[in-house]
């Protein structure tokens, strides 16, 4: 497996460091329709509708990559 190694590591967080953030992005997105329907995404980037949909598709694969990895980088889930 890549992890074992120290390259393997650094790509591991390399990842990490991208989709975290790109998830948390549409979470807050979806939170903010739920609760005031209102959309950012749609607001900063309605006049490029082909750069809104590529935000939709990278937090789509973002979250995919995080449940596929989650339990070996979170410390409490990797323990079970």
């Amino acid at each position: 497996m890549i992890r074992n190694t120290r390259e393997g590591v650094m790509k591991m967080k390399n990842l990490h460091f991208i989709v975290f953030p790109l998830t948390v992005i549409g979470a807050l997105n979806w939170g903010l329709i739920g609760l005031f329907n209102y959309n950012l995404v749609s607001s900063l980037l309605g006049s490029l509708p082909g750069l809104e949909k590529l935000v939709y598709i990278l937090v789509g694969v973002s979250a995919a990559v995080l449940v596929a990895t989650h339990k070996n980088d979170c410390k409490v889930c990797g323990k079970m």
